[in-house]
């Protein structure tokens, strides 16, 4: 029998050979990446059967390996290392131009968004000469860069202006342009889609009975928001109302909750208190997770992988307690910045036909709809599954 178990094991064994294939040039792979050992074999005298996954949440090298079949129908094993390197360039959410008004307070350096992948204290400065105590514009350079010396650089203009020389009196406007509820339920209301809208305090009293006969089949209702970072929750006001009356309608309902949340601690202390407010109500659509305040990043100390992880852990919690999750995000936002996360998008893109390559749940198309039941502008909102 130990015989047999000795010849058994060496007809089987997996034997380590790198002689049958080669690797590509570049054996570097970025972090936060997803990644495989086969996708750096360039060829092969074989078929790949598995390959390990690349653990590319930590900067180094790493051994790696992936079994095969070699041209002999043998059970081989490829081993080789790679690196985990950031090879991400800072972003500088900054156009060609930036104004300030003269005699300026606050530099304004650090009111425009400077964020890394990786790093969550990047060199942000700027490059060349101005005085906001002078009126004018003034060429520079705002030059980033991170601890692997990955470097963004951006030309624009600073414009000084004087703000009392600005006309401030009230425009007439009377080119109002609206989005018909009406009209996107014809354009967009399919077997595999509904149409909705997404209210808060905004909207004031609304007649969800209207909303309903308009051929609304769902509402996003803002629980509630935080009052700037640091701040304490708050209630929308008419959260309470909004839910009864949309579930008396037979609306569908989901909720949003507007965060300032600067850590994963922050982020799931607030899902649990939306959890607490929405405990009576039948929530059948998602909770959706709402963070816009870009301009306080600077202060925040988080890299972007970072604030994606903040958003993780409040829609983990919510999903832990049977809710599902959503994250709600602009199109730039979420290209740019919201990369490292595995939840369910809400899109926000005014357009009639949006260009974002991404997957995504629900689409906010516009923000100046008008329906029967609301006495002004609302957003308007098409979800592409049921769930």
């Amino acid at each position: 029998l130990i015989i047999i178990a000795i010849i058994y094991y060496i007809n089987n064994r997996i034997v380590i050979d790198n002689t049958s294939f080669t690797l590509v040039d570049d054996l570097n792979v970025n972090i936060y990446s997803v990644a495989d050992a086969s996708d750096f074999v360039e060829q092969i005298d074989g078929e790949i059967i598995s390959s390990d996954e690349i653990d590319t949440t930590r900067l180094g090298e790493q051994t790696v390996s992936f079994l095969y079949l070699n041209k002999d129908n043998k059970k081989r094993k490829g081993v080789f290392e790679v690196e985990v390197r950031d090879l991400e360039s800072p972003l500088v959410w900054l156009g060609n131009s930036y104004s300030v008004p003269v005699n300026s307070e606050d530099d304004f350096i650090d009111s425009i968004m400077c964020a890394d992948n990786y790093d969550s204290n990047p060199s942000c400065i700027v490059e060349g000469s101005y005085d906001l105590s002078t009126v004018g514009s003034y060429d520079l350079k705002f030059v980033a860069k991170d601890s692997s010396n990955n470097e963004s650089i951006i030309d624009f203009t600073l414009y000084v202006y004087d703000n009392t020389n600005i006309d401030s009196s009230p425009q007439e406007n009377n080119d109002i342009v609206v989005t018909n509820f009406e009209d996107v339920l014809n354009d967009y209301k399919t077997d595999d889609t509904e149409i909705g809208i997404d209210v808060s305090k905004w909207q004031g009293e609304i007649d969800f009975t209207k909303v309903k006969e308009a051929g609304a089949n769902f509402v996003m209702i803002r629980v509630g928001s935080q009052q700037g970072v640091g701040g304490e929750y708050i209630l929308d006001p008419y959260f309470e109302e909004n839910i009864k009356k949309a579930l008396e309608n037979d609306l569908k309902v989901g909720i949003y909750f507007y965060s300032y949340a600067d850590s994963t601690k922050e982020a799931e202390k607030q899902a649990d208190w939306v959890l607490k407010q929405i405990d009576n109500y039948d929530i059948n659509l998602p909770i959706a997770f709402d963070w816009e305040c870009y301009s306080f990043f600077n202060q925040m100390e988080l890299s972007l992988f970072g604030l994606n992880q903040v958003a993780e852990s409040f829609l983990e919690k919510v999903e832990k307690e049977g809710y599902d999750g959503m994250l709600y995000g602009s199109k730039n936002y979420l290209n740019s910045i919201w990369k490292y996360h595995d939840y369910d998008v809400w899109l926000a893109h005014y357009t009639d036909e949006t260009d974002y390559d991404d997957e995504y749940v629900m689409w906010q198309l516009c923000q100046n709809g008008v329906i029967d039941g609301i006495n002004g502008m609302v957003d308007i909102n098409i979800l592409f599954r049921n769930i």
